[in-house]
């Protein structure tokens, strides 16, 4: 037989392949996976560890305000009601 080229090899395959299986690949809508340093890793690591951390606490003070049925008030000090309250009068 006359031999063929890899790309007609390559063609031949993926007909043969489509013929055996209704399976595909999804298409790739991000970047190929990149390499990264170990330094690199681990510092994503911490980042996406902190952010984690910090919306979990955020999310356990909320349900734990809405169990004890908390409201947060404004706080005045110096209102209306703290100056009646320090009003000094004169007893003469």
């Amino acid at each position: 037989g006359s031999p063929i080229t890899t790309e007609e090899r390559r063609l031949r395959d993926k007909k043969h392949l489509n013929y055996i299986t209704a399976a595909r690949l999804p298409p790739l809508h991000h970047s190929p996976a990149k390499l990264l340093s170990m330094e690199e890793s681990i510092a994503i690591q911490i980042q996406q560890k902190e952010a984690y951390e910090e919306m979990q606490a955020k999310l356990a003070a909320q349900k734990l305000a809405e169990r004890l049925n908390i409201r947060m008030l404004r706080f005045e000090p110096e209102g209306e009601a703290s100056m009646q309250y320090r009003e000094v009068r004169d007893e003469d």
